[in-house]
């Protein structure tokens, strides 16, 4: 862990080096969600590979660069991609951005993903609030030893998700005639989707929605005491009784034409600070 803190620290000072000035909220682009960053100001990237102990991305649509750039008047640094599990990742591997960011004096992260819908009211394209998530993943970025100065050893989960930046979605989605949904998120493995009897298990235990990503890095945030909001773009409703195939091209599309109402929440959510 010694290691580990040393390599946070390293990128940290990489990253903190470069720049111009000091990032209010970080901000973390999910499946075919990467490409609204571009709408950021004053903006230059790093390529992960360029930040000393960064992981990288495998995942197509994942674009793997960390911007710097403002965005509302707001300074910001978005992950242009993502890092999960099944790339083979481990738990603390994913988590590693997120201490960067709050070693970098973060104290706000948003995050987006993409989202097979279990809800039978939610459509393809939609966005959901995530209010909560169930974490069936197995596994966590909190085990091993801990380190205090990071965050307690047994972190409250009572609200992972700030109610506060919740209600400001929440009435910034109405202001902007942006329809927004409020459920709960299940974190799964992957890389396989569902099965028709795994789909109607997950909504039978309370899950709204499921992604392979997310959780890990929610988990850290609470962890290291930031404020976090997360939005779901649905990709896709698969109800267990009428299943259908949802191939990965199908996906990123609906995920990338959803992009710019996300962004332009996030955007509006930002100015109201």
């Amino acid at each position: 862990m010694e290691t580990f803190r040393q390599h946070v620290a390293e990128a940290a000072a990489f990253i903190g080096d470069r720049l111009p000035n000091q990032p209010e909220t970080g901000l973390v682009l999910g499946t075919g969600l990467g490409g609204v960053a571009e709408i950021l100001e004053e903006t230059f990237h790093f390529s992960y590979g360029e930040i000393p102990h960064f992981p990288v991305s495998t995942v197509v649509s994942h674009r793997g660069r960390l911007l710097c750039g403002k965005l509302s008047g707001r300074h910001v640094l978005a992950m242009q991609g993502r890092f999960h599990l099944y790339e083979g990742y481990s738990p603390l591997q994913i988590s590693f951005p997120i201490r960067v960011m709050r070693e970098l004096g973060i104290r706000r992260l948003f995050l987006s993903n993409a989202a097979g819908g279990l809800n039978p009211y939610f459509r393809a394209g939609d966005l959901m609030l995530v209010a909560d998530h169930i974490n069936l993943t197995g596994q966590n970025p909190l085990v091993g030893p801990n380190v205090d100065d990071w965050g307690p050893r047994f972190p409250e989960m009572v609200e992972p998700y700030s109610r506060p930046l919740q209600e400001l979605a929440v009435m910034t989605a109405l202001e902007e005639g942006i329809l927004l949904h409020r459920g709960v998120f299940a974190g799964v493995l992957g890389p396989n989707l569902e099965t028709a009897a795994e789909t109607r298990f997950l909504r039978g235990m309370g899950a709204d929605a499921v992604g392979m990503s997310t959780v890990m890095e929610v988990i850290t945030a609470v962890h290291a005491g930031l404020e976090v909001l997360a939005i779901s773009a649905i990709t896709n409703v698969n109800l267990p009784d009428c299943y259908r195939p949802a191939p990965v091209e199908e996906i990123i599309a609906t995920a990338e034409k959803t992009g710019p109402r996300l962004m332009q929440l996030f955007r509006k959510i930002l100015e109201k600070f």
